[in-house]
């Protein structure tokens, strides 16, 4: 398909809207997925650790005691070389549970360097004996890579591949969104099971249009019009057959193969976790966007780099400006994490070019100036599942190009102006953006917009909202894809559950429990 016959049909696809639905936007799902037809939805079943298909495991790795290694709980002084001991000797075994007796562990204290702590192997797992009890203090916090740009502190954890990305093939034949298949001219450096990601990177103009629409391109829009449109969705290879690929997930963009489009590497590490502990840190000032590098991110705790079937669970983060980040991740989850204490920077998100990631019962009690979301990097097919923030602020969405993204059952304030991320990375978010159930409790707007007239920070491609409902926000209707059932929950009650559901023929034990 030609660039001006995508343009033509995304144009016909906004045009048409809800207005011309004659079935609800579930049952339109329902009816593609058995005749094999495009969907207006995007898949979502995917997102989390092994596509959520089951639980995340409880791993009998080798157990390297941080006490065996110098720790000393409890004592006021820094664990951080025992730390750095433990996981060099998990490292060096090939697997290892890095396993802290209750008490407090001090982490970045005034004695130690600047130098964070490296995660670089896969079968990693940092387990507390309980989460209430197993503290991990980070008493100081730590400086920016570069001092004029606030954002560049970096996280105290750090799980990271060095190895970076490499060509392996060109797409030469167009395919449809939400479909699993690409043809390649060749497959010699693939093999089933690869894990590969699915980039294009391109200015041309009607792409870019077919990218924003119906949005308008804004000259300050710097980024997508030098740099362009921007994919990089990470797939496991199902299946070979000649010179087509079959991924285990669907694609989440159409793919036009004259825009050059490429299979690459995707360097990663799996199933590296951290559960049952505290992280807190020293942050107990009031907090102000962009006023220092300590509000914007000094005791930023957990980064999560380039890692499939990985996880957080059951743990806690305490005063600190940024808990946790997926970047680059596939095929991971959080699961059960509380935010308390002062107000951060923000929440937990998925960014960096992530596919697939499940951020959920994200309870942040604190409610940091972004909440829950996405950044940016092309981020697709994020899922945020039955997660809670209070009325005071709303969730992320950073710019930088994230796409197909699900706000299931959440619960929080909703308003504009808290998305992030700089003018010339905008918009904000772009196509498929979906409020499944969201409950509001901040104070109702009139004529709530995607696309503000005051202020050049706020600029969503029209999003998919069905069963929004709370404080009686209504909506700008001609900024909205499709609006359905707005002020009543609609069934299903959730969407992320019923597309695992319909996939799977049943919906697996974990999501039963933790539904509750």
């Amino acid at each position: 398909m030609k660039s001006n016959n995508l343009v033509f049909l995304m144009t016909l696809f906004f045009a048409i809207g809800c207005k011309a639905q004659k079935e609800s936007v579930w049952d339109n799902y329902v009816t593609a997925s058995k005749n094999g037809t495009e969907a207006i939805l995007p898949n979502f079943s995917y997102a989390g650790y092994k596509y959520s298909e089951e639980a995340i495991p409880n791993v009998d790795y080798p157990v390297f005691n941080v006490a065996n290694f110098g720790a000393v709980s409890n004592d006021n002084k820094s664990d951080k070389d025992a730390l750095n001991k433990a996981i060099k000797a998990a490292s060096k075994k090939g697997k290892g549970i890095i396993y802290f007796p209750d008490g407090k562990y001090m982490i970045n204290t005034g004695n130690d360097t600047e130098s964070i702590i490296k995660i670089k192997s896969s079968h990693i797992v940092f387990r507390g004996e309980s989460e209430e009890n197993t503290i991990l203090f980070f008493d100081k916090d730590l400086s920016p890579a570069n001092p004029e740009q606030l954002w560049t502190v970096p996280a105290a954890v750090k799980v990271s591949v060095d190895k970076k990305p490499e060509v392996l093939a060109n797409v030469v034949k167009n395919s449809r969104r939400e479909t699993h298949s690409v043809v390649v001219d060749n497959v010699d450096k693939i093999k089933e099971g690869d894990w590969v990601i699915l980039e294009v990177v391109n200015n041309d103009k009607s792409l870019i249009k077919y990218d924003v629409q119906p949005l308008k391109v804004e000259p300050k829009w710097t980024t997508i019009i030098n740099d362009g449109v921007q994919v990089n969705e990470r797939h496991k290879v199902s299946k070979i057959t000649g010179n087509i690929i079959t991924f285990v997930s669907p694609i989440h963009y159409d793919v036009n193969a004259e825009h050059g489009w490429k299979i690459k590497s995707y360097p990663h590490l799996n199933h590296v976790g951290f559960e049952n502990i505290t992280f807190e840190g020293n942050w107990t000032k009031e907090f102000v966007h962009h006023r220092s590098a300590q509000d914007d991110g000094g005791w930023k705790i957990l980064s999560m780099s380039n890692v499939v079937d990985s996880w957080i669970k059951d743990c806690t983060f305490k005063n600190v400006n940024v808990p946790m980040s997926f970047s680059g991740a596939a095929a991971s989850t959080a699961l059960n994490i509380t935010i308390t204490g002062k107000i951060g920077h923000s929440s937990l998100h998925a960014g960096g070019g992530c596919t697939g990631v499940l951020l959920a019962k994200i309870n942040d009690l604190a409610g940091m100036h972004h909440a829950v979301g996405v950044a940016g990097g092309s981020t697709t097919a994020t899922v945020i599942w039955r997660s809670k923030y209070p009325a005071h602020t709303s969730f992320e969405s950073h710019a930088s190009q994230p796409r197909s993204t699900l706000f299931d059952n959440v619960e929080g304030g909703f308003f504009a102006g808290r998305g992030g991320g700089a003018i010339k990375n905008l918009p904000n978010h772009g196509r498929y953006l979906v409020l499944w159930n969201f409950k509001e409790i901040d104070a109702a707007e009139t004529n709530f917009r995607f696309i503000a007239k005051d202020s050049w920070y706020w600029r969503i491609v029209p999003p998919i909202i069905v069963g929004f409902h709370g404080s009686g926000t209504t909506f700008k209707e001609d900024e909205v894809q499709i609006l359905e059932s707005l002020g009543t929950p609609i069934k299903p009650e959730s969407l992320f559950e019923e597309q695992l559901k319909l996939r799977l023929g049943y919906l697996p034990k974990w999501i039963l429990k933790e539904k509750k």
